[in-house]
């Protein structure tokens, strides 16, 4: 299978919600419907805030990977963020992710992003391998921390 990149837009909420919430409730995110769609609709609707791509064919995508966007005068300008990525579990192990990580961040570059970051979680060893190989370093520098504020 291939890891043919569309770019989501609104009529494919539907379909991408699924897929959402299939990751949610794999990994334990509490969100309603309405929730879900209220922060899926802005990106699909064309938000400059960030893109959601389908991984796999338009009409029945296996996956999907959201992307937001930050100004950094570290990186000199345009940053890019991989808020969630995801593949149905049938069809994973088949290097979709792989590829997506391969594939996207030249094509992110060529519209002007400096750097694109991916947030691990703890003890994501596999993970963290394949990110390694397509090029995303740790940043010992620095710690994630979060407040939230609604």
């Amino acid at each position: 299978m291939k890891a043919a990149l569309h770019l989501a837009q609104t009529p494919d909420a539907d379909r991408l919600e699924a897929l959402v919430a299939a990751c949610h409730a794999e990994t334990g995110i509490t969100q309603t419907e309405e929730e879900r769609r209220a922060a899926l609709l802005p990106l699909l609707e064309g938000s400059p805030h960030g893109a959601i791509y389908l991984i796999g064919p338009a009409r029945a995508p296996v996956g999907y990977i959201v992307l937001t966007f930050g100004w950094s005068l570290e990186a000199g300008g345009l940053e890019g963020y991989v808020a969630g990525l995801y593949i149905r579990p049938p069809v994973r192990g088949r290097g979709l992710a792989t590829e997506v990580l391969f594939t996207l961040p030249p094509a992110l570059a060529e519209a002007g992003l400096r750097a694109l970051h991916l947030r691990l979680p703890a003890g994501a060893d596999s993970l963290h391998r394949l990110c390694a190989k397509a090029g995303f370093r740790d940043e010992d520098a620095y710690m994630m921390v979060k407040r939230q504020l609604s």
